[in-house]
């Protein structure tokens, strides 16, 4: 497809946006704008983008297609700014945000003067942030929801993703309150749970000081999520406030419940709960890719010898097998092993998985 597509705000996802939509569409003109300056720099150099526009005024009103790729609370500041602009007819917007219905709403201006709102989420992402971190395979095989309203024109819904095939994701389209609904059951609502027991283990450690040491095993690995950019988290949690308010009203009763079944010491309930728990949870895909970004770690059981970690590294360096993150785990109980070794992609982790055991005895587990 020829054409002009305006990419807001030069991130992961909005970087990664453009190089799909380049790599699909080459003779399309990628531009891009982003308020920090290194940012847009860097898109130019790394290829990322066509141009930088002077401003998100003269980006916009040349684009045939504009996305949004900013946090939830500067999608809406933009929509308005948008809404003031002479842009093209057919023009389609979209954005990329965790919330919708608060987005759709404030689009509404954007309808009023015949222009196409199609709000947008896909659901992929990565530990590692800014333009040097996108990659066109980000969203391959990943959820994209897409939340039309009814009057929404069909063909401009297929426009929309013909523009954004290159992503190779799955297309899913909802109303914007499901959206809400479905991303706070699965990614809103484990973030503030993940937040509470980080908060709840402070708590503990200025009393009991091996809070801390021993946080560092299973207890780190089940709240990374808490690491998550507050900003970001503020805003989607104020946006999807309702949809939060219910499932911790819901939480509250589940905790009631559990805590009747250990006043009670009704074993066998106690263990019907962990049973659904782990049945429910075996059940779930385990290649696609969700809400949340997924945590490619490789654990090795390895011996404590002098050594032994370079030993592992350097197998995988003669590999040229990258890795994003390695650290040992003092606190082993119910781990699949004391080294732990992260990758940016599940390809890097099955090599590597293959590489060690090709060169050690050492065991190794996925820890599904």
């Amino acid at each position: 497809m020829k054409g002009h597509v305006f990419v807001i705000g030069l991130g992961l996802i909005g970087g990664s946006l453009a190089l799909c939509i380049k790599k699909e569409h080459p003779e399309a003109t990628l531009v891009g704008y982003d308020l920090n300056e290194k940012q847009c720099k860097l898109g130019k150099m790394l290829g990322v983008v066509d141009e930088i526009a002077d401003s998100i005024e003269s980006g916009a009103v040349h684009a045939d297609l504009i996305v949004i790729a900013t946090p939830v609370k500067e999608v809406e500041r933009l929509i308005e700014l948008l809404c003031d602009l002479p842009l093209k007819e057919k023009v389609i917007i979209t954005d990329a945000g965790s919330t919708k219905t608060e987005i759709v709403k404030k689009a509404a201006c954007l309808k009023e003067k015949g222009y196409t709102f199609i709000g947008g989420h896909p659901m992929a992402g990565s530990h590692k942030s800014g333009v040097t971190a996108a990659k066109p395979i980000l969203f391959e095989n990943a959820f994209y929801l897409l939340t039309p309203e009814p009057d929404t024109k069909q063909e401009a819904v297929e426009t929309l993703q013909l523009w954004l095939k290159g992503t190779k994701a799955k297309f899913l389209k909802v109303l914007p309150s499901e959206h809400d609904y479905l991303t706070g059951v699965i990614s809103h609502f484990p973030h503030v749970i993940a937040a509470s027991l980080v908060h709840q283990a402070e708590k503990t450690s200025q009393t009991q000081n091996l809070v801390t040491r021993l946080a560092a095993g299973g207890f780190r690995d089940i709240t990374r999520i808490a690491s998550s950019n507050p900003t970001m988290w503020r805003d989607i949690s104020l946006h999807n406030k309702n949809v939060l308010l219910t499932l911790l009203n819901e939480w509250k009763e589940e905790m009631e419940s559990i805590s009747q079944m250990l006043i009670e010491e009704n074993e066998e309930a106690l263990y019907q709960y962990f049973y659904q728990a782990k049945k429910f949870r075996d059940e779930m895909p385990i290649k696609e890719k969700g809400a949340i970004p997924a945590f490619y770690d490789l654990f090795v059981d390895i011996p404590d010898y002098p050594g032994v970690v370079s030993e592992i590294t350097g197998y995988l360096a003669q590999e040229n097998i990258s890795l994003t993150n390695i650290r040992i785990r003092e606190t082993r109980e119910g781990i699949y092993g004391a080294l732990v070794i992260s990758f940016q992609t599940e390809e890097d982790r099955e090599k590597a998985e293959s590489c060690i055991k090709r060169f050690t005895n050492f065991e190794t587990s996925i820890g599904l």
